[in-house]
């Protein structure tokens, strides 16, 4: 009676393991959020704010991942509670490799008024990097501009940044241009 038992249980178990499976392998999501607000806080501090109209949870695959077809707002804050906002029509982030991928109409405004836009930009969390092989236009609070033609690379930041082909129109402060002679 015991063998049987323990043969029964075992096969359930393996049956079990069959059926969740198969359910998960049709490449459906393991879930769906709908106007999701998600908020990061670290040691009481408010620092993200995910904002999505639809989140398709992928992450019950080999390669898992996160995607929002409708889109996404985040906001993030600094140390020293500055805000910066990323907006773009699709996202998806894939989980095992923390890379993020940004298309259609994106946008990242910084709290110092810099506007960046592309078709696509790319976020590397883990490495803190953002870049781009798309044409991309940074417009700057003092009306100068850049417009990148093939891409660029940066450190999340922006205090590194670099372009692999570009023209724009940079505004030089006569005063200090005056003061340096």
């Amino acid at each position: 009676m015991a063998l049987f038992l323990a043969v029964t249980f075992f096969a359930c178990e393996s049956n079990y393991q069959n059926v969740k499976k198969l359910n998960l392998s049709d490449g459906a999501p393991i879930a769906v959020g709908k106007n999701v607000n998600f908020k990061y806080t670290d040691s009481g501090r408010l620092v993200t704010n995910l904002l999505t109209e639809k989140l398709l949870d992928y992450s019950n695959l080999e390669f898992p991942y996160k995607e929002f077809p409708n889109g996404i707002e985040v906001h993030f804050w600094d140390e020293k509670n500055k805000e910066n906002i990323v907006t773009a029509d699709y996202a998806i982030q894939f989980d095992g490799t923390g890379l993020v991928d940004l298309q259609q109409n994106v946008v990242v405004t910084t709290s110092d008024s810099v506007i960046l836009k592309a078709d696509q930009l790319y976020w590397d969390q883990k490495n803190a990097w953002i870049f781009t092989d798309q044409p991309y236009q940074i417009i700057f609070k003092d009306g100068s501009y850049n417009r990148g033609a093939v891409g660029f690379d940066s450190n999340q930041d922006f205090t590194f940044f670099l372009s692999r082909r570009n023209q724009g129109v940079q505004l030089i402060d006569q005063k200090i241009t005056e003061n340096d002679k």
